[in-house]
């Protein structure tokens, strides 16, 4: 499993033992993790869930003007390992 699963994975794990349904989503140059956030949040979960997200390459909330909340996190995968590449139009 590429590492960057492995690590969305154990942040969604993370999410989910603090009480979020978080789902992992695999994408070309990224993993994802979601979850929907519940309006009645506590202050101190939420700062748990931020010490969380800290460990992502990217995060954010989703708000709604219906008052729904998505919280999003990403994970980069490695880019792949090449020979000489200086560019486009400089390939061997």
């Amino acid at each position: 499993m590429p590492a960057s699963k492995v690590s969305a994975e154990a942040l969604a794990a993370r999410l989910s033992d603090l009480g979020l349904t978080t789902r992992v989503l695999d994408h070309t140059r990224h993993t994802s993790i979601e979850a929907e956030v519940p309006e009645a949040l506590p202050t101190e979960t939420w700062r748990e869930v931020l010490e969380v997200l800290a460990h992502a390459d990217r995060f954010g909330l989703l708000a709604t003007s219906l008052g729904g909340r998505t919280l999003w996190a990403a994970v980069n995968k490695a880019v792949p390992a090449t020979g000489d590449v200086r560019g486009p139009g400089h390939q061997r």
